[in-house]
C-alpha cells in the first residue's frame, strides 16, 4: 500500500486601453510597449525588512498577502484586465482552439466498470455536463442502473466543485464522500443511505482519508490543521450521527502527515504516518474499530516503510538497506523488524514504487531505465513475470482492482500517441486483454506522429533522458517551434501520459517534449535525493541542458522556445529564467513556488515545516544559503527577461495566489526587456489546478494555447 504525499506544486496590437485606479497602485506609461498598448499595473511598494543568518532582506510586496485587504483584490483585478487587454487579440485563436480541443473528446461516455463486493462501480459523463456522475450495478453489468452521487447536482449554485474520497461500506448500503466547492482543498464529509437516496446528518470539516470498519457503520477519518492543513488527527465515527466522534490518534510532529487505509484482504485498517523521508505505520484489525491501534515498527529517521496484507504476514515495501525499497514480510503476530524476511532484495537500478496482494498473487509496480513496470508474481510458486509494453514513453499504473480473490489484475496504460487504455491482466496466463481505449473523434491518426526518448548531457555528466513527440517527417532544421515542459521535485516522476488537446499544438508543427530531470523519480530515489536539498540546482540545470540539446540538435530555435512549468515546476521556471533568459523565448509560470525564502520561513504556512526535508530550513545559514542563491523571487535582476504568462488562483491551497502577485510586481520593477509580463488569475474559487469542470478547464487551456502559439509565430 502506497501512502499519498501532500505537496506545493507577446505583444499585440490593442484597439482600446483599460485604465484602472486603486490604492494599492498607479497605471504608469510602459516604456518597453508601444503607445497603443494599456499600461500594466504598478504594484505600490511598501517595504518589509527580514535579519536572518546575517543578511537583510526587504520585501517591498509583503503586503499583497493580506488577502482581507481589499487593495489586494484591485490590484490583482487589474492585472487580470491587462491581461485580457493583452490576449484580446489572440480572442478568435482560442475560440478555434477550444471547439477544436472539445471536438476530439467523447462528451458522453462511461469509464470501465470495477466489481467490488456485489456490485459493478463506474462513472461516466453526459453532454454539456462539467462534472462525472457516480454509478453502480448490482450482480451484472446488465442489472437497471443505480445512481449514486451526481455531481453535477452538487454543483449547482457553485463556481466550483471536487469530490475526493467516494468510499461504500463493505455491505454497499452506505456512501462516505468528501466535496470541496472553494478550491482550498479542505473537504467536508457527508453520508449517504443509498437504500434509500437520503442524506444522513453524518458531517466533519477538513477531512482527509476516509475508511470503513468492517461493521459497516464505523468510520475512520483524519483531519487537518486549519492553518498548516497538515493532516495530523485520526477520528473514529458512527454512520449515522453528528458529533461526539472519538479522537483516536494526533500526530504531534510536525513533519509528519496522517492517512488511512484498509487492506485489500479487508482484514486491516493501517494508520500511516509520514514525513517527506521517514514513516511509521499503525494498525488494528478491521473487524476490531474500537481496538488500540499497534505500532508495527517505530519510525526511525530517512527510513520509509509501507505495508500490506496477506494471510498470516505483512508485506512490507521499506528502504531500510537501500533507496530504492526492498520487500520483506513479517509475521502478523509479530511484525517487528527483528522478524522481518528478505522476498525481495534492494536493488541499484530498480525501483520498488509500490506493491499490490491479492489471494494467490502479488503485483509489483516499478520504475527501470525512466520507466514504469509492473510485475507479477505466483505466491504459490513464486515464478514472475513482467507486463511487457510497446512504446518507448509511456505511463502506466494500476486500475481500480478492490477485489482479493481473483487472478485478474487491471492496469491502465497511455502515451504520446496511445490514448488512455485500461487492460485486464490474466495473472494465471499471462495474457493482456484491452477492455477499453478513451475514443479520440474526429479522425485521430496515431501514425501521423513520431515519438523519441533522447538524452540530454547535464553540466556534470549525467544523462537526462527527453520524451519528444513531433509530426512524423517533419524537418528538424533548427528554425521551427519547441514546447519543452518538467517538474523535477518530491521524487514525482513526469511520465508520458495522452492528451488530446496537445495535438492542437504538435498538429502546428510544434515539437512537443518534456524532460525527466533530477529531483523527480524517473529513475529513483538517487534521481530525487540528486534534485533535492542541497543539489536542487541539478534540477535547474538539466533543464537548461535539455533545452540547449533540442536546440542544438535541429529540434527547433530557441527564439521559438516556449517552456512551461507548474507548483515547484513554476520554481523550475522562475529559476531558469534567472539563470539563462537568453535561452527562451517564452515562459508559462503556473501557481509557481517562487517565494521560497520568505514562504519556508513562515512555519504557519500549509506545507512549510514539511518541507523542510524537501528544501531545507532557510533559519540554518548553510540551508539559508544555498536557497537563496536560486530562490527566484530573491534573485530577479535588472535584465532582460524572456515574455511571460503567470497564473494563479485566488484560492489556491499549496502555493498561495501571493507569491506569483509578488513576482510580477518585483519583475515588473526591476526587468529592462522590450517583452510582454501579464499575470491572470482566477479570482472565482478554483484551486492549485485551475478550474473544476472539465468544460472550463478546456477554456484554461485554449488560452494558455493561444499564448503558446501566439509566442511561437502561430497565428492561427
Amino acid at each position: 500500500m502506497k501512502k499519498s504525499a501532500l505537496s506545493r506544486t507577446s505583444l499585440f496590437l490593442l484597439l482600446s486601453v483599460t485604465v484602472i485606479v486603486a490604492s494599492s497602485f498607479v497605471l504608469a506609461a510602459d516604456d518597453n510597449n508601444s503607445s497603443s498598448l494599456p499600461a500594466p499595473p504598478v504594484a505600490k511598494k511598501v517595504p518589509k525588512t527580514t535579519e536572518i543568518n546575517g543578511r537583510e532582506l526587504v520585501d517591498n510586496y509583503f503586503w499583497l498577502r493580506d488577502k482581507q485587504n481589499p487593495d489586494v483584490a484591485a490590484y490583482l483585478q487589474a492585472e487580470n484586465a491587462y491581461t485580457d487587454s493583452v490576449m484580446k487579440p489572440t480572442e478568435g485563436l482560442q475560440k478555434k482552439l477550444y471547439d477544436e480541443m472539445l471536438s476530439r473528446i467523447k462528451e458522453t461516455d462511461v469509464e470501465v466498470p470495477y466489481k467490488e463486493g456485489n456490485y459493478f462501480y463506474y462513472t461516466r459523463t453526459e453532454a454539456g455536463k462539467q462534472y462525472s456522475i457516480y454509478c453502480r450495478k448490482k450482480g451484472s453489468l446488465d442489472a437497471p442502473e443505480e445512481l449514486l452521487l451526481d455531481v453535477n447536482e452538487l454543483a449547482k449554485g457553485q463556481k466550483f466543485m471536487s469530490v475526493r474520497d467516494f468510499a461504500v461500506s463493505d455491505d454497499g448500503n452506505l456512501l462516505a464522500y468528501t466535496t470541496d466547492n472553494v478550491g482550498f482543498r479542505q473537504y467536508v464529509l457527508a453520508v449517504k443511505d443509498l437504500r434509500t437516496g437520503k442524506l444522513l446528518p453524518d458531517h466533519a470539516e477538513r477531512v482527509g482519508s476516509v475508511v470503513w470498519a468492517n461493521d459497516n457503520k464505523t468510520i475512520f477519518y483524519t483531519v487537518e490543521d486549519p492553518t498548516t492543513k497538515r493532516q495530523f488527527q485520526l477520528y473514529r465515527h458512527t454512520a449515522g450521527t453528528d458529533g461526539s466522534d472519538k479522537l483516536v490518534y494526533e500526530e504531534k510532529d510536525e513533519r509528519f502527515n496522517v492517512e488511512a487505509g484498509k487492506t485489500r484482504s479487508k482484514a486491516y485498517i493501517f494508520l500511516f504516518c509520514g514525513s517527506h523521508t521517514t514513516s511509521e505505520a499503525r494498525y488494528i484489525p478491521a473487524d476490531q474499530p474500537m481496538a488500540e491501534f499497534k505500532v508495527l515498527e517505530p519510525r526511525k529517521q530517512d527510513v520509509e516503510y509501507y505495508p500490506d496484507h496477506h494471510g498470516n504476514f505483512f508485506y512490507i515495501r521499506v528502504n531500510d538497506t537501500g533507496r530504492n525499497f526492498r520487500l520483506v514480510k513479517a509475521p502478523v503476530s509479530d511484525p517487528r523488524s527483528a522478524n522481518w524476511q528478505e522476498v525481495l532484495p534492494h536493488r541499484v537500478n530498480v525501483m520498488l514504487d509500490d506493491t499490490d496482494f491479492f489471494k494467490n498473487y502479488y503485483v509489483l509496480t516499478e520504475r527501470e531505465n525512466g520507466l514504469p513496470q509492473i510485475q507479477v508474481t505466483d505466491l504459490a510458486t513464486g515464478k514472475s513475470r513482467r507486463i511487457e509494453f510497446p512504446e518507448p514513453a509511456y505511463a502506466s499504473s494500476p486500475y481500480a482492482n478492490r477485489e482479493y480473490d481473483t487472478s485478474k489484475y487491471r492496469y491502465g496504460y497511455q502515451s504520446f500517441i496511445t490514448p488512455r487504455s485500461v487492460f485486464e491482466y490474466d495473472m494465471a496466463t499471462g495474457k493482456s486483454t484491452l477492455l477499453k481505449q478513451k475514443e479520440v473523434p474526429g479522425g485521430y491518426d496515431r501514425t501521423k506522429y513520431q515519438v523519441e526518448q533522447i538524452y540530454a548531457l547535464a553540466s556534470d555528466g549525467v544523462k537526462v533522458p527527453i520524451s519528444v513527440v513531433h509530426l512524423k517527417g517533419a524537418k528538424m532544421d533548427g528554425t521551427g517551434p519547441i514546447y519543452l515542459t518538467a517538474y523535477g521535485s518530491y521524487g514525482f516522476p513526469y511520465d508520458i501520459s495522452f492528451s488530446s488537446d496537445r495535438f492542437s499544438l504538435i498538429d502546428r508543427g510544434v515539437v512537443y517534449a518534456v524532460a525527466h530531470i533530477r529531483g523527480g523519480g524517473e529513475m529513483g530515489k538517487a534521481w530525487h535525493d540528486d534534485g533535492r536539498m542541497m543539489h536542487k540546482k541539478n534540477t535547474f540545470t538539466d533543464f537548461i541542458a535539455s533545452a540547449e540539446y533540442l536546440v542544438k540538435q535541429g529540434y527547433g530555435s530557441k527564439d521559438h522556445l516556449v517552456i512551461e512549468g507548474r507548483s515547484a515546476g513554476g520554481l523550475l521556471m522562475g529559476a531558469v529564467l534567472n539563470m539563462r533568459p537568453d535561452l527562451f523565448h517564452a515562459a508559462l509560470v503556473g501557481v509557481p513556488f517562487v517565494d521560497v525564502i520568505n514562504t519556508m520561513l513562515d512555519e504557519s504556512l500549509p506545507l512549510t515545516v514539511s518541507e523542510f526535508e524537501e528544501w531545507g530550513n532557510p533559519k540554518e545559514k548553510p540551508a539559508f544559503d544555498y536557497m537563496i542563491s536560486y530562490s527566484p523571487y530573491d534573485n530577479v535582476e535588472a535584465k532582460p527577461y524572456p515574455n511571460m504568462l503567470v497564473r494563479t488562483s485566488f484560492n489556491d491551497s499549496q502555493v498561495m495566489y501571493w507569491e506569483p502577485a509578488k513576482y510580477v510586481a518585483k519583475m515588473r520593477a526591476m526587468r529592462t526587456d522590450h517583452n510582454s509580463l501579464i499575470l491572470k488569475t482566477n479570482m472565482n474559487p478554483a484551486g492549485h489546478g485551475g478550474a473544476s469542470g472539465r468544460y472550463d478547464r478546456l477554456h484554461e487551456v485554449a488560452f494558455d494555447y493561444a499564448y503558446f502559439l501566439t509566442q511561437m509565430g502561430i497565428q492561427n
